[in-house]
């Protein structure tokens, strides 16, 4: 596996391209008087030119409450048929703001809020990126497992994909 790093405009995209790709990644919060995460699904409903990852989620649930205590907070994406992971961590952001409920809500936002737009435990979560690596694969995942047995049984090196850091404020 090779290593590329990306910064700026380059690192955005490639951040924005996995997690469109994705799309439904485990969100990690602080868990008040504990070691441990609290982790949950969720699926984005945007990522911005900036790089920032925006959802809709409940002011009732623990991913709140845990973001009112402690900001940071860590997002997990997998796509195990193509072997592509992303890992990111950041700050979470959270407003009532009308104009970006009214922009992400759909029918899929809509089956967890039975009040509909106007439910007052709607929140919007703008997520803001501070450090992000990823793997890469080049190929498919049974393309990736020949060559890593065609490189086990050869004893040379095939490069089956690539990884890295995301820089986005450079």
């Amino acid at each position: 596996m090779s290593t590329e790093n990306l910064q700026s405009r380059e690192a955005i995209d490639k951040l924005k391209e996995m997690v469109d790709k994705i799309d439904i990644g485990m969100m990690c919060t602080n868990v008040e008087g504990s070691d441990h995460v609290h982790a949950v699904p969720m699926s984005r409903q945007e990522v911005d030119e900036e790089g920032n990852i925006w959802f809709l989620f409940s002011a009732e649930s623990e991913t709140h409450r845990n973001l009112l205590r402690n900001d940071k907070l860590s997002l997990l994406y997998a796509d195990v048929g193509s072997y592509n992971f992303l890992s990111i961590n950041g700050t979470g952001e959270i407003s009532r703001d009308r104009e970006q409920i009214e922009k992400y809500w759909n029918k899929i936002v809509e089956a967890w809020f039975e009040q509909g737009i106007e439910d007052p435990r709607i929140r919007v979560l703008k997520v803001v990126p501070s450090e992000a690596h990823y793997w890469d694969n080049k190929s498919n995942k049974l393309v990736t497992f020949f060559k890593v047995v065609i490189s086990a049984a050869s004893g040379g090196k095939l490069d089956i994909g690539r990884e890295g850091d995301l820089d986005l404020d450079a």
